[in-house]
């Protein structure tokens, strides 16, 4: 699995304002920037990002991922 290989499955199953993602082929750093996750608690956006990665998940393709989640107003605030 590469970084570009992650980004497209999560851009793929979620519509992202931004994207980062850095890692080192099994462990990974994500910022997901998505208009998805308002009202959402930190749990629920980060279950919406697992499901773009499906099974990869449980058969130790990506075998661990550091999730940052943001809405676009929280992203914005965070970048000031």
């Amino acid at each position: 699995m590469t970084a570009e290989d992650l980004r497209s499955l999560i851009a793929a199953g979620l519509p992202c304002e931004h994207l980062e993602v850095d890692g080192d082929g099994r462990h990974w750093q994500t910022v997901v920037v998505s208009a998805e996750f308002a009202g959402l608690r930190t749990i629920q956006r980060h279950q919406r990002v697992y499901a773009t990665l499906g099974a990869r998940m449980q058969t130790d393709e990506v075998h661990a991922l550091s999730i940052r989640t943001f809405t676009p107003a929280e992203w914005a605030s965070q970048s000031n």
